[in-house]
C-alpha cells in the first residue's frame, strides 16, 4: 500500500492550518494539535522541521506562534513532505544508497525499474501541487 509517513501527514495538515490563518497572524503548536488532533509532540516536531526547511518561521512571545515563511502558492507538496521525510521513497530499494543487504531480491528484481518511474511520477506530481491547491 502506497502511504505518507505519518510524519508527512502531520507536516502537510500543519502547513494547511498555517496558510488558513496566514493573514491573522501565528499559530501555536498546542492551536494546531487541538484543531487537527494530532499529538502536541509530534506537531512541535514537524514545525522545528518545517522552520529548518525554511518553510516555516517561529515567534516567541505572547502572540507568537508559527507562520509560514512563504506564501503556499510557492509551497509545494513535495517541500512539505521533504522538511520530514528527507529520503522518502515508495520502498527502501529505491533509497540512494540501497544494496543487496538491504534487500536480497535487488539483483533479480523485476519490478525495482518501473517504481522507479512510479517514483518518478508521483515526485512530479507532489512537486507541481502547492499548498494552496489542497487548501
Amino acid at each position: 500500500m502506497l502511504k505518507l509517513s505519518k510524519k508527512a501527514e502531520y507536516a502537510l495538515m500543519a502547513a494547511k492550518f498555517m496558510a488558513m490563518k496566514n493573514s491573522s497572524g501565528y499559530s501555536t503548536a498546542k492551536e494546531i494539535s487541538e484543531s487537527c488532533m494530532i499529538p502536541y509532540q509530534l506537531v512541535a516536531k514537524v514545525l522545528q522541521n518545517m522552520v529548518k526547511s525554511n518553510l516555516a518561521i517561529s515567534a516567541k512571545g505572547t502572540n507568537g506562534g508559527f507562520s509560514l515563511a512563504k506564501n503556499p502558492i510557492d509551497i509545494s507538496v513535495m517541500d512539505i513532505i521533504k522538511s520530514v521525510e528527507s529520503n522518502y521513497k515508495l520502498v527502501d530499494c529505491l533509497q540512494p544508497k540501497s544494496s543487496l543487504e538491504d534487500c536480497s531480491h535487488l539483483d533479480c528484481c523485476k519490478i525495482r525499474d518501473p517504481l522507479i518511474e512510479i517514483q518518478r511520477k508521483i515526485d512530479k506530481v507532489f512537486s507541481e501541487t502547492s499548498l494552496v491547491q489542497i487548501l
